[in-house]
């Protein structure tokens, strides 16, 4: 067990609740820690930041703990909570290296050279590769491959991310890949760290003792990598790109054109030994085209009893993947070659049959035939949920193609079509998810929550589709088109809310921002807002200031209080973060009085009842933070009331779970339980599964009663 006295220890748990603060149970742990700090010291305490201020407070919890038996039975309880929660995610093995192809031919010098690396002695320098070469020279087929065949290496797993998928220049944010690596590596969503930094720290720490491979594909530059590197002995990086990265550190290991013989062979594979006989004459034209490119060489096998591909009659190409690439797009049906064409234009992560058809004005059986044709062409990948995306090349082509037949206004009709599909998706998704809240944009009236059973199944259609949205979001952007950039971020609230994830969303916040000065006052202070609760839930405390403060400004100027109000409720949020605990409730008091200012048949009017509650339930942590346990207990059963009341399932919860943390100040754990049995509940009915980690650790905190 974890020593509640020691200084060290104390100090530990606190860099591990700072680092997780995107996360429900990280920011329900900070402000609890912060109240137990009040209470140990008697005096409110500024939250630290740095190391040194994290040992300074711990320092005065573990002296207060040896004073009193009470402080250090709560803070032994926080410490063995926080331990049995990591003790918890220890076996996890991830399994992300996806499946090679059958037809893997030769490369036995880069094989050799991943064996040397892979298995060589430890020295203190990291096992880190860097596989590279032109597209479509097979550098991810290496990999993979070589990853596939030597996993008795790696007994802890694999770890793979496709570093292409969406993000600014089609390069992913490292930060977003971590988060998926963490997960599976067993950390849970709501202790995920909140910044780059520190999800880079507990990713080193994870792979400091274990045997695991991690494959970096298609790496951008070497400033994308560095988060994602280790020195743990046992942990072998390869990562490919298409060109030597400038300042990596790692070795370099050139892939280049299959030699003759090992092209005929992929070709006879790949086609059969008849077609090849069959092709003899044209076998040499064919081939020297290819070039020894596995990526043409698979395009030829198709249609390898054409004497020549049409698409290359009179034309002159870069290189055998562009080449294959056109020869490949000139045999498409119409449909198929629409629908290649218009998917083009935007870098879209994932590409289904609705966008499709969006995009095109075919039906969505056309268009899902014409996808299943394009990946019969090798023209766009296929992900594990059926969805497509191009390769670089490949969609450089189809967009030049796109402008080129089709001309400019056709090609940003398709993008608005698409954008518009993904705002009506989102709509209808963020109302089902959170139906209660208060909406601005207009398709809120007009769609509804229409095609979602329950709000768990509308979440996880906006997260399935959110790296989508924020592309569509930058799409809106480049239009010129604020009103519709803001409709689209408004409709990320839900997922935002429910399922963390600010980094991901973070560029489409800020589009939403700019694009506020634009739009009518209360959708510019809804885009400052929701860009704040992001920067709050990143540590980005500043900025998130000064993004309340515009938003409070434009509401004012317009007279309009039920949006100032929130705008200053908000500023009250992050001084619970804080620790400000005063000030937090000055804020709170501040709002309740703006929202009493406005009137029968005022905007906001109709929302006042579930935004008083929702201050009740605010102005209950603030009190609880100043000690003012009865005050605050009081304020906070008035928002259980009300959110049982209108059966708003997500805020019951999360009331309850202030509730139970209020009795248990109070010394009434045994009351509690019952309050703990029915927020999990609710909580798992909404999808917000990430928000049930806290319950755990309040459970232990009531003593075990009921155990």
């Amino acid at each position: 067990m974890i020593d509640p006295l020691s200084v060290s220890a104390v100090a530990g748990v606190l860099g591990t609740i700072g680092s997780a603060m995107a996360g429900e149970a990280g920011k329900w742990a900070w402000e609890s820690i912060g109240n137990l700090a009040q209470r140990v010291t008697g005096r409110q305490l500024a939250a630290p930041s740095g190391a040194e201020e994290r040992e300074e407070l711990a320092r005065l919890l573990v002296e207060g703990a040896r004073r009193d038996p009470a402080h250090a039975q709560a803070l032994a309880a926080w410490l063995t909570g926080l331990a049995d929660g990591e003790s918890e995610q220890a076996d996890a093995v991830p399994r992300l290296l996806p499946v090679s192809t059958r037809y893997f031919t030769d490369r036995k010098g880069p094989l050799a050279a991943l064996d040397k690396e892979a298995g060589r002695k430890a020295d203190g320098r990291p096992r880190q590769v860097l596989l590279h070469g032109p597209d479509g020279i097979g550098t991810s087929a290496v990999a993979i491959h070589w990853g596939g065949r030597e996993a008795h290496r790696f007994p802890d797993g694999q770890l793979y991310a496709d570093l292409r998928a969406g993000g600014p220049q089609g390069a992913a944010d490292p930060a977003t890949v971590l988060r998926r690596f963490l997960q599976k590596l067993g950390v849970p969503a709501d202790q995920l760290p909140a910044t780059v930094e520190d999800r880079a720290e507990r990713f080193g720490q994870l792979l400091a003792g274990r045997r695991l491979l991690v494959v970096l594909d298609h790496a951008h530059s070497a400033a994308q990598m560095r988060p994602l590197l280790t020195a743990a002995p046992g942990v072998v990086t390869v990562i490919t790109a298409r060109r030597p990265l400038a300042g990596l550190d790692a070795l370099n290991i050139p892939v280049g054109p299959l030699a003759d013989k090992d092209a005929r062979r992929l070709l006879t594979d790949l086609a059969g030994k008849h077609a090849v006989t069959a092709a003899k004459a044209a076998l040499p034209g064919v081939l020297d085209r290819c070039a020894g490119s596995p990526f043409a060489l698979r395009a030829a096998a198709t249609v390898l009893g054409e004497t020549a591909p049409r698409a290359l009659a009179g034309q002159v190409f870069a290189d055998p993947v562009e080449a294959a690439t056109a020869d490949r797009y000139a045999r498409l049906a119409p449909n198929s070659a629409s629908v290649y064409r218009s998917c083009a234009l935007r870098r879209w992560p994932a590409i289904g049959p609705a966008a499709a058809a969006a995009a095109t004005g075919l039906t969505e059986a056309e268009a899902a035939e014409a996808l299943d044709e394009l990946a019969a062409a090798g023209l766009l990948e296929t992900a594990f949920d059926g969805r497509h995306r191009y390769r670089p090349a490949v969609r450089r082509h189809a967009e030049a193609a796109a402008i080129r037949e089709d001309g400019l206004a056709a090609c940003a009709t398709a993008v608005r079509r698409t954008v518009d599909h993904y705002l009506r998706l989102a709509v209808r998704a963020d109302y089902a998810a959170l139906p209660q809240r208060w909406h601005l944009g207009p398709l809120y009236a007009e769609l509804g929550p229409d095609g979602y059973p329950g709000e768990a199944e509308a979440l996880a259609a906006l997260g399935a589709e959110l790296p989508n949205l924020v592309e569509a979001v930058g799409a809106a952007e480049e239009f010129a088109a604020p009103d519709l950039v803001c409709q689209l971020v408004e409709a990320l609230w839900a997922v935002q809310l429910k399922a963390g994830r600010h980094d991901e969303l973070l560029p489409a916040l800020r589009a939403g921002a700019r694009a506020a000065s634009a739009v009518r006052p209360p959708v510019a202070a809804r885009m400052h807002v929701q860009l704040a609760l992001a920067l709050t839930e990143l540590q980005e405390y500043g900025e998130a200031e000064q993004q309340l403060v515009l938003a409070a400004e434009v509401e004012e100027s317009d007279g309009h209080l039920r949006g100032q109000a929130t705008a200053v409720e908000t500023l009250g949020l992050l001084r619970l973060r804080q620790w400000r605990w005063a000030e937090a409730l000055q804020c709170f008091d501040r709002a309740v009085g703006l929202l009493d200012g406005i009137g029968d048949g005022d905007s906001g009017q109709a929302d006042l009842p579930r935004a008083r509650a929702l201050l009740a339930r605010h102005r209950g942590r603030a009190l609880r933070g100043l000690g003012r346990f009865e005050e605050a207990r009081a304020s906070i059963e008035q928002a259980v009331a009300f959110f049982r009341g209108t059966g708003e399932a997500y805020n019951t919860a999360r009331a309850l779970t202030d509730l139970v943390q209020t009795l248990i100040d109070q010394g009434h754990g045994a009351q509690a339980l019952p309050l703990l049995d029915e927020a999990g509940v609710l909580l798992e009915r909404g999808g917000a599964v990430f928000h049930l980690v806290p319950l755990a650790v309040l459970r232990s905190l009531c003593g075990g009663a009921g155990e």
